[in-house]
């Protein structure tokens, strides 16, 4: 309680209200709150690393502060940021102002003009209210990539965000051309503590191959879109497709025989129940590329797509 007060008072003491001095609109978030937020601020601070700050990246705005990880010996990273972006804390100016909760003092001393959090962030969105405009954003109601829209919109930035589009609308015609994905289903299981973690749609992996028109499980497309759900091991094969995917976390330093293991931890011996293992149709990827909102991300995936199945004889998961 008494750190709590003292972020407090520390806030309002910083505060030196410069997006006051701005143009301001208002905006309504996707917490219901109506924000009056800068124009074109200058100052951001993102409290999320993969679904904000690489985005914000990508779009060419650098944020002061940003949400991280830290490594065992307490080093912070920008999740997947250095694969996906090449920048990270360690070679910018962007300034670590905490995990979860964010560092509310260390957001205040960067004298933001506005902070940029999300659903998930256990930082006081009135303490950080207190430092500057503060925008809720929620993933799970916007679809990931939806996040784009509403950040170009936030930084005039959306003539980058045109690009980035046109590029990746070239990438998933690529897609159609050489693969006729809609005669080819696909699927993508993560093995968690015993149990399956299963998305709707799985972050930009996902995205590409919805786009580009490959064909689920009926178990994957009864779950709600932007949603995911557990579910007992036993169900793996109904998660059965042409091409299974599973992944593995790169920031973590694991390896694809993480992924092998925590599927045979859930199911021993797992390649038996699925066709798609049987046959060589596993296919385990870095879970960065796979999950983060990132164009640069879509680009890897879209040709991992093409060099793994386009041309290549496989045996089809029988109807």
């Amino acid at each position: 309680m008494k750190r709590l007060l003292s972020s407090i008072l520390f806030a309002v003491a910083v505060l030196v209200t410069p997006a006051l001095a701005q143009e301001t609109r208002t905006f309504t978030d996707d917490a219901g709150r109506t924000v009056e937020i800068p124009v074109a601020p200058k100052r951001i601070v993102s409290l999320h690393d993969l679904s904000l700050t690489v985005p914000l990246i990508e779009l060419g705005v650098m944020p002061i502060g940003s949400h991280g990880r830290t490594t065992e010996q307490g080093v912070p990273f920008i999740r997947s940021s250095k694969v996906l972006t090449g920048v990270d804390f360690d070679n910018s100016e962007i300034q670590f102002v905490g995990n979860l909760p964010a560092d509310v003092e260390a957001v205040a001393a960067l004298e933001p003009d506005i902070i940029l959090t999300t659903a998930w962030q256990t930082a006081d969105v009135e303490q950080l209210q207190a430092i500057a405009p503060t925008v809720v954003l929620d993933d799970t109601v916007r679809e990931p990539f939806a996040i784009f829209e509403v950040l170009s919109d936030l930084t005039g930035t959306q003539d980058r965000l045109a690009i980035l589009k046109t590029r990746y609308d070239g990438q998933i015609e690529q897609i159609r051309r050489l693969i006729e994905p809609g005669s080819v289903s696909a699927s993508v299981i993560q093995a968690n503590d015993g149990k399956l973690y299963i998305e709707h749609t799985y972050g930009a992996l996902g995205k590409v191959m919805r786009d580009a028109g490959f064909t689920f499980p009926d178990r994957v497309e009864a779950i709600a879109a932007n949603q995911s759900a557990e579910f007992s091991a036993e169900t793996m094969p109904e998660f059965d497709a042409d091409f299974v995917f599973a992944t593995y976390r790169t920031d973590a330093l694991q390896t694809p025989e993480d992924a092998r293991d925590a599927l045979e931890a859930a199911l021993p011996n797992f390649c038996e129940f699925l066709h798609a293992c049987r046959e060589n149709q596993l296919i385990i990827i870095p879970r960065e590329e796979a999950s983060a909102a990132s164009f640069y991300g879509l680009g890897v995936l879209t040709y991992m797509l093409i060099s793994q199945i386009s041309g290549r004889d496989f045996v089809p998961l029988p109807r």
